[in-house]
């Protein structure tokens, strides 16, 4: 597989259109089941409630990964992503309602590398808050 964007087809500067990815809390219970991380701050409101936070939040890696889902879904390939960074800056808070929450990611070519490679700057945000800094992706371009 090789990723469907061409690199003479892209430019610094050049803005990937935003995605949406709901979040519900049968999201994360999934993927507690996936990732092996069952802390109860991720699915269990009385719990989270007590150590503090708003309400259940969102697994990091959870958050990351549509950061990641992002870049793979505009490359078209997911072998074309050959490296991939984020930091955590604020928590995804998943309410038990029909909305639960939303995450919005959208990119930007940062630059162009050599070998028909491109860092694309990520920003995602959720609840009114930036969930993801010095987000950034290396992708492999054909």
């Amino acid at each position: 597989m090789a990723a469907t964007v061409k690199y003479d087809e892209v430019e610094t500067g050049q803005e990937i259109p935003p995605a949406d990815y709901p979040v519900r809390r049968a999201n994360l219970v999934m993927y507690a089941g996936a990732s092996g991380d069952f802390n109860p701050i991720h699915w269990n409101e009385r719990f989270a409630k007590t150590v503090g936070l708003p309400d259940v939040i969102a697994h990091g890696m959870f958050t990351m990964a549509q950061g990641g889902r992002f870049v793979t879904d505009w490359a078209g390939d997911p072998g074309a992503v050959v490296d991939y960074g984020v930091r955590f800056s604020s928590m995804v808070v998943v309410p038990d309602d029909e909305q639960g929450a939303v995450i919005t990611v959208s990119g930007i070519i940062e630059e162009k590398l050599e070998d028909k490679r491109v860092v694309v700057a990520l920003t995602a945000r959720a609840n009114d808050s930036r969930v993801l800094s010095k987000a950034r992706a290396v992708v492999q371009l054909s």
